[in-house]
């Protein structure tokens, strides 16, 4: 199946699961396709090669970073704790013919960025439990190269729950930041290089 078809299909399906269902371990929250087409820009202008997702859902954003990542010659790992949307996800990957380009991981994304090594990221897109955010900066700010780049979805949407978090990173002198009124907001911060 061809990859725009299948973001088409993944769109149409997100808007009416989320619309039918209450509960938010069952709803996609997917992004916007222009924040796709964002995080699509993004990997390619900084070539970066090694992207990690926080918070898969059924895998509609990994689509758009792993073909940008793959223009690149790059891989994305991506991370979700909900075995449902991790079974979602790998089926979506296999029919975009990307899956070859996606390390996915089940499980919390804490733990792996604790294990994962030092400035081993280009780009990190978080799009998960937002309160979980300011405990995990410490890791978020380890595992970012230098003049790598951190995107935060719902910066505008749910501004005051993303608060804390976006004025402890915009604090630390390693780091640029600015807010992107582009889907529902990306909060952008990027590591200075020297």
């Amino acid at each position: 199946m061809s990859l725009p078809v299948l973001l088409r299909e993944l769109e149409a399906f997100g808007q009416s699961n989320d619309s039918a269902i209450a509960e938010r371990p069952r709803r996609m929250l997917n992004i916007t396709r222009d924040t796709g087409e964002l995080l699509a820009v993004l990997v390619r202008a900084m070539g970066a090669r090694r992207v990690l997702e926080i918070g898969t859902s059924n895998g509609y954003s990994t689509l758009w970073l792993a073909s940008a990542a793959e223009a690149v010659g790059g891989r994305v790992i991506t991370v979700e704790w909900s075995e449902f949307k991790c079974g979602l996800a790998a089926r979506n990957f296999e029919r975009s013919g990307l899956s070859e380009f996606i390390t996915q991981v089940q499980g919390e994304a804490g733990a792996l960025l604790q294990s994962s090594a030092e400035a081993g990221f280009d780009l990190v897109f978080l799009d998960s439990e937002r309160s979980e955010y300011s405990a995990w900066w410490p890791d978020l700010k380890r595992v970012l190269r230098p003049g790598g780049l951190l995107v935060v979805d719902n910066a505008l949407s749910h501004a005051a729950e993303m608060a804390p978090f976006v004025a402890l990173v915009a604090a630390d002198a390693d780091f640029a930041t600015c807010t992107v009124p582009v889907g529902n907001g990306e909060f952008l911060a990027t590591r200075a290089s020297a």
